[in-house]
């Protein structure tokens, strides 16, 4: 592995954002619009409920630690198309780039999108809500772990997907977040899920992450069994992205499939 060649991964992506501007819209202007959604349905249910207890902190903060799985997907997944788009990718296959150190070099440059995009909702929360993520404390670090793990694994599951079916299964690098979200109780325990999924969602990583999440807002202690299970299912649940999209590379060079991007 060299470090080199991962920076070099790592420039050329900060190049494409740099010079195109509409590629800031998912570290920037989403991240915006899904505070002031979540926030504003918040402040509207605590309006208009008798209950002591807002759940505008839970829709907020479920929001964003959500986006840290999400950056770290969209990141490793569009990584990748950028090479499809460009029409890059048989370029990138004849390089000395091996196949880990580019994954390497678009998830790291996943993580200063995660920064980036922490930081708008970070100012958008507090300045329309008054919600501080410090109030959590420390206990972020290892749920922000967990939630970065499972998107790199969801993003590099999607490359297998792309390479073995084509640029038409590039929808499930967006879709994919969405049925994260939905498994994994982002604003709600997994038991209120109709009960077919609820097991589904109980294996998920990421539910243990944002049971986590839950625990820290109503005041207690960070659950060390949940943190334990979220970080052992993120390492299976990597490998496993790992052993899929490795089988499907040599599927897609076997059968030549590089054609349909070049």
């Amino acid at each position: 592995m060299s470090w080199h060649r991962i920076r070099v991964v790592v420039r050329r992506h900060a190049y494409v954002l740099w010079r195109a501007p509409h590629r800031w819209f998912d570290i920037g202007f989403w991240p915006l619009m899904d505070i002031i959604l979540w926030g504003s349905l918040g402040t509207y249910v605590a309006r208009n409920t008798t209950s002591a207890t807002s759940g505008t902190p839970y829709l907020i903060a479920g929001i964003m630690m959500f986006h840290i799985l999400f950056q770290s997907q969209i990141a490793v997944g569009t990584g990748f198309l950028e090479e499809t788009w460009s029409r890059n990718l048989l370029n990138v296959l004849t390089t000395p780039v091996t196949e880990f150190e580019y994954l390497a070099g678009t998830a790291a440059f996943g993580l200063f999108k995660v920064l980036f995009a922490l930081a708008t909702l970070s100012i958008t929360a507090f300045g329309f809500f008054r919600f501080e993520l410090s109030s959590i404390g420390w206990s972020i670090l290892p749920i922000a772990l967990i939630l970065t793990i499972v998107g790199w694994s969801a993003g590099i599951a999607n490359i297998g997907i792309v390479l073995r079916f084509g640029q038409g299964a590039e929808i499930l690098i967006w879709g994919s977040n969405f049925i994260l979200m939905a498994f994994s109780g982002v604003f709600n325990p997994v038991d209120a899920l109709p009960g077919a999924l609820q097991p589904i969602a109980r294996i998920l990583p990421s539910t243990h992450a944002f049971n986590a999440l839950r625990a820290v807002l109503d005041g207690n202690p960070l659950p060390g069994n949940e943190i334990a299970l979220g970080v052992i299912g993120a390492f299976v649940m990597l490998l496993a992205g790992f052993a899929f999209t490795a089988w499907m590379l040599h599927v897609f060079r076997r059968r030549g499939f590089v054609t349909r991007f070049s």
